[in-house]
């Protein structure tokens, strides 16, 4: 019998690489499951392929031939034939809040302000009088023909007497009339630090509501995510895209506390890092206080969950990136409006040496590049009392940095994690900030070739979460509605699998247990019915998964799919 392919893990390994490989006979039991006539991408340091793979015990066991793969399976052996199809490893989203959806108004299928208005009118004609109408937040204007938001007058129209707050992404409410009456905010409500209460051009609310302005809103509850249920749903959802493994870019106490219990009670069927959260910490005796109330500690946990660090925040999102230089007309607001700083220079740095003299690992959410310029004065100062290097502490979007950035960034070590926002949004930031700016957003390509180490995910529910689109968009750079913006930025297909594989098990230090296809490895693999090498773009931004295996077990099976038939192109 042949030799097949194991792995030797071997320290010293470069990053972004898993075990180092060698040659030896197998032994011990038949596998649980052999995956046979398959084009496998195992994602190793060499970014070889093969026909085959072997799972036993949640890991791979060999990886090779299929002619030699299939002679080690035994009588109870579940035997998987691809059909010549695509096995990649499990793909791994680097900062997902949710899959979306939820008891709010639908908007994601919305693809014109009519369309918007019309759904949000629908649930008017069956709210009581005095109840709030909520939208999910899991949509873009930049789906909507008009590319533009629903306004307070806009809302008005179907909604003259019920309060409604369109929730769009995590950065934003739009209130119509009632709603602003409700709230008693009115053109005299000061404009809260951090935050920002819009107006149209006649100096009027528009009903707008961005970052910590939105605390001027209480809204109803949108039914209890924080139980095992919602998370058991959400994670099958998320399977069912390809993806076997998410980092939460900070979330409360409670909800790694409901994961833990499923961990225990060995439910999980998604590997969770979490980034721990305290959003309304503002100074440092607050963040020292929510921390003491966390009671967890940097990287505790297993291969299905484990505290990866603190999440911070210093600027807005789409409408609120914080730069340097003036958004576009009108948006700049009479050449007033730069964005929002929703965590000034001062606090955020000590908050963040504090985070390091205690051990934690830091992420910070940062679009413009004046934010940007706050993260790294704020991580050098704590890089001065106590060294980050080779901690893996990331800058979380990072949409504009600047040239001279760059060296800062590698001086630091730092990682940065990047998603697909630009797919979904493109048209709307080029109004807001200009083509020139737009085209720039998320530079993969500029950061790769800095030597900063990049990580792919979407940022959902901000943006949808299949992470195939974040292929897709980072291979292509095209946009849903926008065309390509920022040719100059793509990358390779392998480049692009290698950010939502093996780049984000090393992001979560990972990379020695997951991430690719190698002997001793979690089985986390994802069947595709196509070759995501070779098969045209605009196939692999429809391609839906057929099988994903977690841990050596299917946990989805697209409906239909049969084994051993012979992939049909």
């Amino acid at each position: 019998m042949r030799r097949i392919v194991v792995a030797l893990s071997l320290i010293g390994c470069a990053w972004f690489t898993s075990a180092c490989s060698s040659s030896a006979a197998p032994a011990g039991p038949a596998p649980d499951m052999v995956i046979v006539n398959a084009k496998v991408y195992t994602v190793d340091p060499s970014f070889s392929t093969a026909e085959a793979v072997a799972i036993t015990a949640g890991k791979f066991s060999a990886v090779g031939k299929t002619e030699d793969i299939r002679k080690l399976a035994g009588p109870s052996t579940q035997v998987i034939d691809a059909g010549g199809r695509t096995v990649i490893p499990g793909l791994m989203d680097n900062h997902l809040h949710n899959a979306g959806g939820g008891p709010g108004v639908d908007l994601s299928r919305a693809r014109s302000l009519d369309d918007v208005l019309k759904a949000i009118g629908e649930r008017v004609k069956t709210t009581d009088p005095g109840e709030v109408v909520v939208t999910n937040a899991d949509w873009h204007e930049a789906q909507l023909k008009e590319q533009r938001l629903p306004y307070r007058k806009d809302l008005d129209t179907v909604a003259p007497n019920t309060a409604v707050v369109v929730v769009r992404g995590g950065h934003e409410y739009i209130l119509n009339s009632a709603a602003l009456k409700k709230w008693n905010i009115t053109k005299a409500t000061a404009q809260p630090a951090g935050g920002r209460i819009s107006r149209d051009e006649k100096g009027e609310l528009n009903g707008e509501l961005v970052d910590r302005a939105k605390a001027l809103v209480t809204l109803p509850p949108d039914g209890d995510r924080m139980n095992a249920e919602y998370f058991l749903a959400e994670h099958k959802k998320l399977n069912a895209s390809g993806l076997t493994s998410i980092r939460y870019p900070g979330a409360p106490a409670a909800q790694y506390r409901i994961l833990q219990q499923l961990q225990k009670e060995g439910k999980l069927t998604m590997r969770v890092n979490q980034l721990m959260r305290a959003q309304q910490a503002v100074t440092l005796d607050q963040m020292k206080e929510a921390i003491a109330s966390w009671n967890v500690k940097q990287d505790e946990g297993d291969e299905w969950l484990r505290v990866g660090g603190v999440k911070m925040g210093v600027d807005g999102g789409f409408e609120g990136g914080w730069m340097t230089d003036l958004y576009e007309k009108p948006y700049d607001e009479n050449g007033t409006y730069r964005g929002i700083n929703t965590l000034k220079q001062e606090p955020y740095t000590e908050i963040v040496k504090e985070l390091n003299r205690q051990g934690w690992r830091v992420s910070t959410h940062a679009v413009g590049d004046a934010a940007i310029d706050e993260v790294l004065a704020g991580y050098e100062a704590a890089d001065a009392e106590k060294s980050i290097a080779g901690r893996r502490w990331t800058i979380e979007h990072g949409f504009i940095p600047r040239a001279d950035q760059f060296p800062r960034m590698k001086k630091l070590d730092l990682a940065i994690s990047a998603q697909n926002h630009l797919y979904l949004a493109g048209p709307s930031l080029v109004k807001m900030w200009g083509l020139k700016r737009a085209s720039w957003v998320t530079p993969v390509r500029a950061y790769l070739e800095a030597g900063l180490p990049v990580s792919g995910g979407t940022d959902a529910s901000v943006v949808p979460y299949p992470p195939l689109w974040v292929f897709y968009h980072f291979v292509t750079r095209d946009t849903i509605t926008g065309g390509v913006l920022g040719e100059d930025q793509k990358i390779s297909r392998e480049e692009a699998l290698k950010l939502l594989t093996i780049n984000n098990a090393w992001l979560t230090f990972d990379e020695k247990t997951k991430g690719s296809i190698e002997v001793g490895k979690l089985a986390d693999l994802v069947l595709l019915p196509e070759d995501l090498m070779t098969a045209d773009a605009k196939k692999i931004e429809q391609m839906q998964v057929l099988m994903t295996v977690v841990g050596g077990k299917v946990v989805y099976q697209q409906d239909g799919f049969r084994p051993g038939a012979a992939a049909t192109n």
